[in-house]
């Protein structure tokens, strides 16, 4: 082992250290070291505007800097990851309106719907289900399966007419 002196503060060094004890630069040759579960922090927008106590436009993307757990979109119109609003649009979006990956709300589109009344997506469940796969009231799709169907391949709950 040999001493080498820091190429930022000039402090005496092992060979074999990653970084400087002093200034924690990374000896040169070195790439700096990661720290461990570093994550980015996230992009936030807040509207001026309210509405029933939420704003009007709230988008929240990534991770809280200072709780380090995902930020969730609560607004009117709320875009994000985890999204809950009226209008919801998010990878899991819940809300009257609500347009994802999965969705959960009165009219919904997405990969995984579930809508009380009209979902539409791959896999589709609702009053009125339209998809790849629909469960519903009325269900129409590759598979559907309900009271009133139609699509491809079909299961009649309900029985003969």
């Amino acid at each position: 082992m040999a001493l080498i002196a820091c190429s930022e503060c000039g402090a005496e060094i092992s060979d074999r250290a990653a970084s400087c004890p002093q200034c924690g630069a990374p000896r040169e040759g070195e790439a700096p070291v990661a720290k461990a579960k570093q994550r980015k922090p996230g992009y936030e927008y807040r509207s001026q505007r309210m509405v029933g106590g939420r704003p009007l436009v709230h988008v929240a993307v990534g991770f809280d800097p200072e709780t380090g757990k995902l930020m969730v979109a609560r607004g009117f119109i709320a875009i994000g990851i985890l999204a809950r609003g009226v209008i919801a649009i998010g990878s899991f979006a819940m809300g009257l309106f609500a347009f994802g990956g999965v969705g959960l709300g009165l009219v919904t589109l997405g990969g995984v719907a579930l809508g009380v009344g009209v979902a539409g997506g791959g896999v589709a469940f609702g009053g009125l289900a339209l998809g790849g796969v629909a469960f519903g009231g009325m269900a129409i799709g590759g598979l559907a399966i309900g009271c009133e169907v139609a699509g491809g391949k079909v299961i009649d709950l309900c029985g003969p007419k």
